[in-house]
């Protein structure tokens, strides 16, 4: 419906299209989703819809060959990024936290920890070892737990020098961009050597490579606990760049986006070191409101951030070709569709949050049809 209503009308869009959804993935043993990372490295610029993880339940609804992994984990290894999310500020939305008046920015480690993990149920009278083999054949060994009394599971995780490397400059880069502060949080006082192996390469390339332009802008790093950086961010008025860990990110993006009104009202774009840009809503699949558009019933689906992952992918299509009417239509479809919130035509969770008079709440489509009325007085 974006494509249709808002997009096709008024520029030549020119797309090469990967289907990512469940059932063509298990149709090419996921190797779709592997083709479209590397057309997004290709092309340089991607845009990505809301996809489906399948749990248990719906391998026998889908007929799945397997439980499939996230495609935004298979995604986000390949082009080793940095998740950038940055919450959509409307008037008549107030944040839950008052004291937010200014965009909160997560970024999030894109690679590696949980979403790359090895995991085993192990039982009872088993002994779970961390074995490290080096290239001369020597093993280094420690015992994870002796599992003499009871059963129990495991799980290993990584990461790698090089991709926190690239995680810390994509950081440093982006604060400089949008000049404002930049905090680093991880738990190091527990996790001696893997937190801590992140808070040293943060630390070392800041000092090496960044500090002075840091302190020519006038902006300030820091690390701390992930802990205090919650109470921290809790009393804040916004308007810096908080950098987590691939679980923190996740977590902490999910908590952010909903105090400031909506995850569907949360921008995310995926930064590669090598300069392609993937744009992706920051919610997941509507789960709920999928089933009943396939029934034909209508939804009241709120589609700013899919909206403004388009018009992000847009404008960088537009400053990376050299095409200033294609950065400026972007602009002014945010600026349409910001417009019409704030005019008081919505989808129903927003009209729940907003303190706008007069509301007008509207389908998925009703929306959109909104959007381009203003969006067409604009050109």
């Amino acid at each position: 419906m974006i494509k249709d209503i808002l997009l096709e009308p008024y520029i030549d869009l020119k797309t090469e299209y990967y289907d990512l959804g469940l059932v063509h993935r298990n149709e090419t043993d996921d190797k779709v989703t592997v083709d479209s990372a590397n057309a997004a490295l290709k092309y340089g610029v991607a845009v990505k819809c809301a996809t489906i993880t399948p749990n248990a339940a719906r391998m026998p609804e889908y007929n799945l060959k397997e439980m499939w992994k996230s495609p935004n984990g298979t995604i986000r290894a390949m082009l080793d990024g940095t998740v950038f999310r940055t919450p959509i500020i409307i008037k008549g939305i107030t944040p839950y936290i008052p004291t937010w008046t200014k965009p909160i920015t997560i970024a999030r480690h894109a690679y590696g920890d949980i979403y790359k993990n090895t995991e085993l149920q192990v039982g009872e009278g088993a002994k779970a070892e961390l074995v490290i083999t080096g290239k001369d054949g020597s093993e280094t060994r420690e015992l994870i737990h002796d599992f003499s009394g009871t059963g129990g599971i495991i799980q290993g995780i990584h990461n790698t020098d090089s991709s926190i490397s690239s995680f810390a400059h994509a950081c440093f880069k982006y604060a400089l961009d949008l000049k404002q502060d930049l905090w680093f949080a991880s738990k190091d006082t527990i996790s001696k050597k893997y937190d801590h192996r992140f808070k040293d390469i943060f630390a070392g390339i800041y000092e090496n490579e960044y500090k002075q332009q840091f302190e020519a802008a006038g902006i300030e790093y820091f690390y701390t606990l992930i802990d205090d950086a919650v109470a921290r961010v809790i009393r804040s008025d916004g308007g810096y760049i908080w950098a987590c860990k691939n679980y923190d990110g996740d977590v902490m993006s999910d908590m952010v986006a909903t105090a400031y009104g909506s995850l569907a009202m949360m921008t995310s774009v995926l930064v590669s070191p090598s300069g392609a840009y993937e744009y992706e809503a920051a919610h997941g699949t509507v789960q709920r409101h999928y089933y009943k558009h396939l029934k034909g019933e209508k939804t009241s689906t709120n589609s700013v951030a899919t909206i403004f992952a388009w018009s992000g992918a847009l404008r960088k299509r537009g400053e990376l070709d050299n095409l200033p009417g294609l950065s400026g239509f972007a602009d002014k479809l945010e600026k349409a569709t910001v417009q019409t919130i704030e005019e008081g035509v919505m989808t129903g969770d927003l009209a729940l949050l907003s303190d706008i008079p007069d509301k007008q709440t509207v389908d998925t489509e009703g929306f959109l049809t909104a959007v381009n009325e203003r969006l067409a007085a604009m050109i």
